[in-house]
Parts: structure tokens; C-alpha cells; sequence
């Protein structure tokens, strides 16, 4: 019975056509490459798209999947790599660009995460990542006074963004306006009363 079952599934795949048969093994492709990451063993999610990545280098999908694989197996030169590739692909696509925020960020290359959140944002001026990336880079260059500006612009289309009102404290607190800075942290406690970051400089004379 096994045998006759057997013989109908690989009866069923060679009735097929090719077409059908290359779309299920490209599914096959990406499902093993999710379950790894599920069990966050990167490189075995790599290794499972690499095979069809050799054969499709333009494929604009297989180059953003590999390179938020790369970002979290810590190859960030590699994960740069392939969001760059997958840009020129797409030049408009925004999510490419942001992706590669993430491995230039690790690399705490805060220049260039800049240059390509304004990039972004004259595509999508409103987009939340964009502008919360930018505040943040802005403010790790001592640009602390454009970083404000930014958080409180963003902080009119989203009043309760933690991200945000995060980002203005410390943007403040960096200015040294440190009694304006507390009242910030004060209002997140009153969203989120366990938030670590609220409380340890609510801590702080």
C-alpha cells in the first residue's frame, strides 16, 4: 500500500509542468530558509537560499530575504551588499532602503543611515522608521537640535509613539534641557510604567 502511495505522489510531480514543478521548489526554497531562522540558525537559512540566489542573482525578493539574513547573522557588509542590490533592482522601493539601515546602524555608520533616511523621506515623508532612524542618527552625531525637531513633528501625527517621545528626552536630555527631558520621561511612564529606560533616568539628580 505504501509502495502504490509512493508511486502516485512521484507520478503526480512528473505530470507537473515544469513551471508548476519550479514554483513548488522555490516555496521549498524559502519555507526550509524560515524554518531556520524560526529556530534562529542563520546559517543554515542562508545556505538554503543561496543554491537559488546563484541562479537568480536579480531576483529582487531573494535579495532582501538575504539580506535581512545576513544583518542577523552579523554579516553586515554582506547584508549592505544585497540591500543595495535589491535598490538597484527597485530604485523606488522604500523597504530596501530601510533594510538597509538596520546593518549600517550596527555598524553604527550614523552619516550614512542619515543620508539614506532623508532619501527615504522624500519618497515618504511621514514614514514612522524613516524619520525614527533619522532622529536617532541625528542624535548620535550631536545633531540633538534637528533630532528634536523631527521627534516633535512625528510626535503630532503619533501623541503616545514610546519611540518617539524615547527619542525627544534623550534629545533633550543631550541639550542638557534636563527638566524638560524628566517631563517626557514622566508621560512614557505614564504609558508604559515598567519602561527600563523612563525609570533609570528618572533615577538620575
Amino acid at each position: 500500500m505504501k509502495k502504490n502511495i509512493c508511486l502516485l505522489i512521484a507520478l503526480f510531480y512528473v505530470l507537473l509542468p515544469p513551471c508548476a514543478q519550479a514554483s513548488n521548489g522555490v516555496l521549498q526554497v524559502y519555507a526550509d530558509s524560515h524554518r531556520y531562522e524560526k529556530m534562529a540558525d542563520y546559517n543554515d537559512a542562508i545556505k538554503a537560499i543561496i543554491p537559488l540566489y546563484k541562479k537568480r542573482p536579480g531576483d529582487y525578493f531573494l535579495n532582501l530575504r538575504l539580506g535581512w539574513l545576513y544583518y542577523l547573522n552579523g554579516k553586515y557588509g554582506d547584508s549592505i551588499a544585497c540591500y543595495r542590490r535589491a535598490v538597484e533592482i527597485n530604485p523606488q522601493s522604500v523597504e530596501a532602503l530601510l533594510g538597509q539601515s538596520l546593518p549600517l546602524m550596527a555598524q553604527r555608520n550614523w552619516g550614512e543611515v542619515g543620508r539614506l533616511m532623508n532619501h527615504v523621506i522624500k519618497k515618504d515623508y511621514y514614514n514612522f522608521y524613516a524619520n525614527l532612524r533619522l532622529a536617532i542618527a541625528l542624535r548620535l552625531q550631536n545633531k540633538a537640535v534637528l533630532a528634536e525637531k523631527v521627534d516633535r513633528r512625528m510626535l503630532q501625527l503619533y501623541p503616545t509613539s514610546l519611540d518617539f517621545m524615547s527619542e525627544l528626552g534623550r534629545a533633550l536630555k543631550w541639550r542638557g534641557q534636563n527638566k524638560e527631558a524628566r517631563q517626557v520621561f514622566r508621560k512614557i511612564l505614564r504609558l508604559d510604567p515598567q519602561n527600563v529606560t523612563a525609570r533609570d533616568i528618572l533615577k538620575m539628580k
